[in-house]
């Protein structure tokens, strides 16, 4: 894909709304304790699309912010606590888990207090019930080189 800026990748793509949440909506993330790892949208999209077509079911729940800044991958409890890869965060929710906006009419859980301005590009149910760190890592590290040649073209 050619953007206007002269990249050529498919990170490009913004969420769309059939797999989004409605403003204003509200979607429980699965009841286990989760940690969240946050990368810049056009790398998150392309690590995506690298677990997605990997041969094993790699990629859990992701979220996106309303203004399409980041992605973030819900990863194993005690992830963060050894997460350092440059360009991303990790954030612990404190074994307590992770409540942020869902679907109208679904129960809200017990958790953190919401992630406001988020939706789903790929809801819970949808995907696995979380993403493997060591597989992201290595998605978001070959996104980053797919990202970096496509640049220098």
């Amino acid at each position: 894909m050619e953007t206007g800026s002269g990249s050529r990748t498919s990170a490009q793509h913004l969420p769309t709304e059939e797999y989004s949440v409605a403003p204003g909506a509200a979607v429980t993330v699965p009841e286990e304790p989760c940690d969240l790892v946050t990368v810049p949208t056009r790398q998150g999209l392309e690590a995506v699309d690298i677990l997605r077509r990997g041969c094993a079911p790699a990629v859990g729940p992701v979220l996106h912010d309303r203004s399409c800044d980041t992605l973030g991958f819900l990863v194993p409890p005690g992830t963060a606590a050894g997460w350092d890869m440059p360009g991303s965060a990790c954030t612990q929710t404190s074994g307590r888990g992770l409540r942020i906006p869902a679907e109208p009419g679904a129960a809200a859980g017990p958790a953190e207090p919401p992630v406001n301005g988020s939706g789903w590009l790929l809801p819970p149910g949808d995907t696995g019930p979380v993403t493997d760190p060591v597989v992201l890592r290595e998605a978001l590290g070959q996104a980053a080189r797919m990202i970096e040649a496509a640049d220098s073209i």
